[in-house]
């Protein structure tokens, strides 16, 4: 069983810059992939970014790719998302999920095996 708690997020202007984090519970932290989500009012989730257990492996939706950056502190039981650039577009509920592989990301929500319970930015035009 994996529990996780996501902080960081707030309101920040367009052009801004937020640095979310996601705490792990467990020992088996470093087993999983881990993926960031977000969800924006009235739409679905939708991937964000996904590394793998080690940390050597990233992946990036494309509407962040070149903006966003995910990187995990395995002694910390931590994995974050750098936001940098903020548009208005990425207001949204972020949501930290563990994967048992880092290829899961591609099955988007039904490839996650544990969800936080999120986190709101709203970035102002």
């Amino acid at each position: 069983q994996v529990q996780l708690v996501e902080s960081g997020g707030g309101l920040v202007q367009a052009g801004g810059s937020l640095r979310l984090s996601c705490a792990a519970s467990g020992r088996t932290f470093g087993n999983y992939a881990m993926d960031w989500f977000r969800q924006a009012p009235g739409k679905e989730r939708e991937f964000v970014a996904a590394i793998s257990s080690s940390g050597l492996r990233r992946y990036y939706a494309d509407s962040v790719k070149g903006r966003f950056t995910i990187s995990r502190d395995n002694t910390k039981n931590t994995v974050y998302l750098q936001m940098n650039s903020l548009k208005p577009e990425d207001t949204a509920v972020y949501i930290c999920a563990a994967a048992q592989s880092i290829n899961n990301y591609v099955r988007g929500v039904d490839g996650m095996d544990y969800w936080g319970k999120g986190t709101l930015v709203t970035v102002s035009s």
